[in-house]
């Protein structure tokens, strides 16, 4: 009977030390983490990405997209989610039922936050919107990084790493939740021209002549989208465009004012954007080493993946439309058939009978080339090998741009 209590009496000491062991790691753990606080969060009306990159739930219906950023490490995300999270550097993608209130994020050394829409203006997320969630820690500690200043009221200082969604496609943010996707070009060899499946019976190929070989020996990057009006706007502070709209391409920019752009936006992102080579655009528009010959970028049926002239009206009809409502091409690449013209960087001049490697344009000249045709151009001017050219100066609401990037 004595061993019988003397055991007892053990066993509450020992549970006793175990709970007392619990208590004290719990109060550590409380007394050494941080808490997280809300810096903004707010619907990014111009980021498709919750459309361009959808998910659906159970019952397939789509998906809202909220992009949380913050400068440490997204353990956990806790509601109605759709799962897998998308995770790199500072950004994290997480993908909402629609009419989702609230979510409650965990992050490494960080206690759980619970944060409920409407205390922010957002009643609820909505299907094919993108939000985005900026955190930051309350108050300050010697040993981590203090995100106030890390995460600044300026995401372009924020947020200067990309945030690679796929090996192929990396999303640069540039600012006040815009961002801007890049899709990877292998490089390689191809035949640069007016070659079979681009002849037309009622063109004239002259300048698309002669066709000749041409060899990229470097990879690159560019733009899944045309520059829109509200990137345009994200980095210029105006928009010159004659037809409005946060996501239609942004036009009414002559080849100077690109230039301004691209270094501005280089010096916000501290990248290394420029306009394409001719022989980039159409090696890219042909869908690169993935190309099926088309003659179209994309398709053999120009309205499966262009806004031209035969589904646009003409000049004094329908006009531009938003960026990436058509079919991409085998890339995953938007609109390099019509919608607007876009800006190369080269020189317009005549090709070469001879081979070419990585060509840069005429050395000669004054215009530059302008390629793939605009909503008011008809199907011939469209096509993948068509070229034609303007004067750096020039401006009119047909005339756009798509960004490049070295690797």
């Amino acid at each position: 009977m004595e061993y019988h209590v003397w055991k007892e009496h053990k066993n509450k000491e020992k549970m006793k030390r175990i709970l007392f062991l619990i208590l004290s790691l719990l109060l550590s753990f409380g007394a050494s983490a941080q808490k997280l606080s809300v810096e903004s969060f707010s619907l990014a009306a111009s980021d498709i990405s919750a459309q361009t990159q959808p998910r659906k739930d159970l019952n397939d219906a789509p998906c809202a997209l909220v992009k949380v950023q913050f400068v440490g490490n997204i353990l956990n995300v806790k509601g109605n989610v759709i799962l897998p999270l998308l995770k790199e550097d500072y950004e994290t993608w997480v993908y909402l039922t629609h009419g989702s209130r609230q979510m409650q994020v965990t992050a490494k050394n960080y206690l759980p936050l619970m944060i409920k829409f409407a205390d922010y203006g957002v009643e609820s997320v909505e299907k094919n919107r993108t939000y985005v969630l900026v955190l930051s820690q309350v108050g300050t500690s010697s040993n981590q990084t203090d995100v106030s200043s890390a995460v600044s009221s300026s995401s372009v200082q924020r947020l200067t790493a990309p945030s690679t969604i796929s090996k192929d496609v990396i999303t640069i943010p540039v600012k006040d939740g815009i961002s801007i996707e890049m899709v990877k070009v292998e490089g390689g060899t191809f035949m640069m021209g007016a070659t079979k499946e681009m002849r037309d019976p009622n063109v004239s190929l002259l300048n698309e002549e002669p066709v000749h070989q041409v060899t990229l020996t470097n990879d690159y990057y560019i733009g899944k989208y045309e520059v829109t009006q509200a990137l345009w706007q994200a980095v210029m502070g105006s928009n010159p465009s004659k037809y409005k709209g946060d996501n239609l391409p942004v036009e009414m920019v002559s080849w100077n004012d690109c230039q301004e752009f691209i270094s501005k936006l280089n010096s916000m992102t501290g990248r290394k954007f420029r306009l394409p080579t001719e022989a980039e655009w159409e090696y890219a528009a042909r869908g690169g080493k993935k190309s099926r010959g088309y003659q179209y970028s994309g398709s053999n049926s120009i309205s499966d993946v262009a806004w031209y002239s035969g589904n646009c009206g003409n000049i004094s009809g329908i006009n531009t439309h938003p960026v990436g409502k058509k079919q991409a091409n085998e890339l995953g690449i938007y609109d390099m058939t019509g919608n607007v013209w876009e800006w190369c960087q080269d020189m317009y001049g005549y090709y070469s009978f001879s081979a070419q490697k990585n060509p840069t344009g005429s050395t000669v000249g004054n215009k530059r080339v302008i390629r793939g045709g605009s909503w008011f151009n008809t199907r011939e001017s469209c096509r993948t090998s068509d070229r034609a050219d303007s004067s750096p100066d020039h401006h009119f609401e047909g005339l756009g741009l798509r960004l490049a990037l070295s690797e």
